[in-house]
Parts: C-alpha cells; sequence; structure tokens
C-alpha cells in the first residue's frame, strides 16, 4: 500500500511468513514511488549539484559587487586635520552680512580677537566659541588648551596638503585653454597653469563620478566671476576636486564654488557667494553673506601613487567576466539536467520502478 509523508509517497510492502517457533511475523520494506521527483534517488545529486553552485555565485558576486572601481586622476590630497575645518586660516576671518557657515571655522597663530564679525559666544570651557551664523564650533590659538595644540597641528596640515598639491608632477593638462575654462567640461586628472586661472559668467562642468580626483595646480590668481556656477556632473564630488592656488582666490558675488581651496594667500567671498567645501587659506579668509557647507566625506582611495593614467573601467571588468561565466555555468547546468536525454533515462528509470512495484505487489 501506499502512504502519503507531507507532499511526498513512500510504498509499504508487506510480507508474511511463519517461523519454526510457529509464531507468524511480518517484514515490512519501504520504497520511494517512482514519482518523487528529484528530492528523493538520484535526481537528488543534481538537485544539491546545481543548489551548491548557485549559493557559491551568490557569494562571489556579492564579493565582487563591493569591489569599488579605481579611480581616475590623481591619489586625493590629504587635508590631515585640516579637513576638519570648512574655514581655516592663519592671520583673520571676518564676515559681514547674513552669512551662514556650516562646519567649524579655525584660526592660528592669530588670536580670536582677528575672527571679526561672528559676535563670538565662548563657551565654558573656554576652549571654543560659538556663534548664531555657525552651526559649528569657532576655535582659535589662544583659547584654553587643548586648542592651541590642535590649531598648530591643523595649520600645519594644511600647509603640508598646499605642498602636496602643489607639488604633483606629471600633469595631464597644461595651460589648458590659455588659463581660461569659462564653458569647458574639465575630466579627471591634474592640471597645472603657470598663470591665473579664470571661470567667466558662463561657468564649468566638472565631469566624474565619485571616486574620482581632479587637481587645479595654479601659479597665479583664481578668480571666478559674479555668477558664475562650478557644476558638477557624473557624481562629482566636491571632496575630491583641489583648487591650490599660490596667489589671490575671488569668489564674484552669488557665484557657486565647489571643492577644497588650498591657497598660500588669501580667499575672498563676494556678497552672496557660496561653496561646498573647504577654504584653507594660508593668510586671511573674508566672507560677505557667504554660505558655506562641508562636503561630504568620499571612500576614495588615499594611495600616494600619482600616477593619472588610471581606467576605472579596468577593474571591473574581472568582475564582471567572473559573475557572466558563472551565470552561464550555472544557465547550462540546469539546462543539460533538464534535457532530453535525461528525461529519457528519468522516464526509463521510472518505468523500471513501476515494473518493479508491480511484481512485488504480485
Amino acid at each position: 500500500m501506499k502512504n502519503r509523508l507531507g507532499s511526498k509517497y513512500v510504498k509499504v510492502e508487506h510480507k508474511e511468513a511463519n517461523g519454526n517457533d510457529g509464531k507468524r511475523s511480518t517484514a515490512v520494506r519501504v520504497r520511494s514511488s517512482s514519482d518523487d521527483g528529484p528530492i528523493f534517488g538520484k535526481g537528488a545529486g543534481r538537485f544539491r549539484y546545481l543548489s551548491a553552485i548557485l549559493i557559491s555565485m551568490m557569494f562571489v558576486l556579492t564579493a565582487f559587487a563591493v569591489i569599488p572601481a579605481k579611480a581616475d586622476g590623481p591619489a586625493v590630497v590629504n587635508l590631515g586635520t585640516a579637513g576638519d575645518f570648512v574655514v581655516l586660516a592663519k592671520t583673520a576671518v571676518s564676515t559681514t552680512g547674513t552669512t551662514d557657515i556650516t562646519g567649524d571655522i579655525g584660526l592660528s597663530p592669530a588670536s580670536a580677537t582677528y575672527i571679526t564679525g561672528f559676535d563670538l559666544i565662548k563657551d565654558s570651557t573656554d576652549t571654543f566659541s560659538t556663534s548664531s551664523v555657525v552651526t559649528g564650533k569657532i576655535y582659535a590659538s589662544d583659547y584654553a588648551s587643548p586648542t592651541p595644540s590642535k590649531m598648530t597641528t591643523a595649520v600645519s596640515d594644511m600647509e603640508t596638503a598646499y605642498t602636496d598639491a602643489a607639488g604633483r608632477t606629471n600633469p595631464d593638462h597644461t595651460e589648458l585653454y590659455a588659463g581660461d575654462v569659462t564653458g569647458e567640461t574639465l575630466t579627471p586628472g591634474l592640471y597645472k597653469w603657470d598663470t591665473g586661472l579664470l571661470i567667466s559668467e558662463e561657468g564649468v562642468t566638472i565631469s566624474g563620478d565619485s571616486n574620482d580626483v581632479w587637481i587645479f595646480q595654479i601659479a597665479g590668481d583664481l578668480t571666478v566671476a559674479d555668477g558664475a556656477i562650478v557644476t558638477l556632473s557624473g557624481g562629482a564630488e566636491p571632496a575630491n576636486i583641489f583648487w591650490q592656488v599660490a596667489g589671490h582666490v575671488t569668489i564674484g558675488t552669488t557665484a557657486a564654488m565647489k571643492g577644497i581651496i588650498l591657497c598660500q594667500s588669501d580667499i575672498a567671498f563676494n556678497t552672496g557667494a557660496t561653496l561646498v567645501g573647504r577654504a584653507l587659506a594660508q593668510t586671511a579668509v573674508t566672507l560677505d553673506a557667504t554660505a558655506i557647507t562641508a562636503p561630504t566625506d568620499t571612500d576614495t582611495d588615499t594611495d600616494t601613487d600619482t600616477d593619472t593614467d588610471t581606467d576605472s573601467e579596468s577593474s571591473d571588468v574581472p568582475a564582471i567576466s567572473i559573475g557572466v561565466a558563472m551565470i552561464v555555468t550555472v544557465a547550462v547546468a540546469a539546462f543539460v539536467d533538464r534535457s532530453p536525454m535525461n528525461k529519457n533515462k528519468a522516464n526509463k528509470s521510472d518505468a523500471k520502478a513501476k515494473k518493479a512495484d508491480r511484481d512485488s505487489d504480485k
């Protein structure tokens, strides 16, 4: 007879016989029915084999999926603790109008008296101040310990970052567009100008993905005209854009700037100018109804290799190739398992099993 166990059938065979002692004994044999499918019998091996391949494929593809694409352009400039500030200067930080700063401000070696226009409110710890126009803290060299040490380190890191950016060699572009990049699109790389750089009202576009890096080496002044907009496309991040300027930086009225400004001189923001990035000056920073927001930190590789001939797609190829190969392998295995040859073998096996069942019932 047949009993149903869950969704499977088993065949139970009874045989009775008289023993030498006159007692009757019963032998029971349990067999799987021929229509059990691949869970029992020979099909189980193939089922487990395919399951193992699928699980392995999932793990491998997941591992490759988290491998980041290699960045185009030079290695990022390490800001050290200078990266803790959206505005950092050595001689003065001043503001007029309705300024809005999101992030910390620092000044050293000048004292807090050279931070003007912020209506500073000193904290009870005497280690920092606050202001109604700053979402963050304001530090100066003459505040209580450990602030002086903190500021000395930050300024030193700013100077080191500037030297790093200025010292990069083998530029991808030199004297591009004769120092006027207005209306142009700038791809990742190291750019060098022995003169100043101008961005007129039409603005400029910086295009690349979130891992790409740009360094602009400017021997003269950087001038961003009134109303000019630095537009980012393709996922480019302000945290990966570095403006190394030996001269003065002027951000015009209502201009919208992006990136990290490393200036050996002063940085001046005219009325209504904005910056998503950091203003790091080795003299003074001047604000006028300026809005500055810290950039979002990125996971760009900080390898010191400055080779700019990198290909962001090259590291994706092995992962894609292996993934496609594994998918094809699984598909072929599944096709073979369901092929007519295997179906014929399975049918023959089922026929033999049914015949054996009928013989045993007789």
